[in-house]
């Protein structure tokens, strides 16, 4: 996984390493707050489910640096499907 990250080609997916440091860490607070992951992989690891989105063009930047999905049009920076009124 983080093999993954020292390969050119995910940095150049996302436009650099500052975009990519940005992206996981997005991501990341998403998912911890509830989100749920946009892949099957056989693991809890978050940063391995993150690193297999952006592999799998599941997520990327705007313009703006907010965290978007694929086919969505709906800013992607906070949990999916998640309610806080159920805790």
């Amino acid at each position: 996984m983080i093999d993954d990250l020292r390969e050119e080609e995910i940095v150049n997916k996302v436009g650099g390493r500052f975009k990519l440091s940005t992206l996981i860490q997005k991501r990341l607070v998403a998912l911890n707050a509830g989100g749920r992951p946009l892949v099957n992989v056989d693991t809890d690891d978050k940063m391995a489910i993150v690193i297999e989105e952006i592999k799998q063009d599941k997520i990327f930047l705007d313009t703006s640096l907010n965290l978007r999905i694929t086919g969505e049009s709906t800013e992607a920076g906070g949990p999916l499907d998640f309610d806080p009124g159920i805790m």
